[in-house]
């Protein structure tokens, strides 16, 4: 995908936006949340909270092989940053700049399995890009 020059600051130059200037840290849409380099499934809505931080915040990607932590952030895209100050059951708090992130709105919704417009489903099973 093209970058603008500010996602590419951010994710490709380890950059970070401002406290509450992006578009995702006060959404409470239903949907699953892309990585905007490779589209890939990052997090789903029903993991989102709000940590008070500014930034959106989850306590679970999904799956978590599309999220690599490294200690020097040296590789793929510069989503954010995880701590392990979170909700239950996980613990962590991944919080991460809405400028890294396009939402894939759900088109039908349960508790369990989120559909995002044919293109994947967000309960862990296949069908993942």
């Amino acid at each position: 995908a093209q970058l603008s020059l500010e996602q590419y600051r951010i994710c490709r130059q380890k950059g970070t936006e401002l406290a509450f200037s992006g578009a995702y840290h006060d959404c409470h849409e239903t949907g699953v949340y892309c990585c905007v380099g490779c589209s890939k499934p990052l997090f789903s809505s029903e993991t989102k909270f709000n940590s008070g931080s500014g930034w959106p915040s989850f306590w679970q990607p999904i799956p978590v092989e599309h999220i690599a932590t490294t200690e020097d952030h040296s590789c793929g895209a510069h989503l954010g940053h995880v701590f392990n100050d979170g909700p239950e059951p996980t613990g962590l708090r991944y919080c991460i700049n809405s400028v890294s992130l396009q939402l894939e709105k759900a088109v039908d919704c349960t508790s369990t399995t989120l559909q995002v417009a044919g293109r994947f489903s967000a309960d862990g099973g296949s069908g993942f890009l």
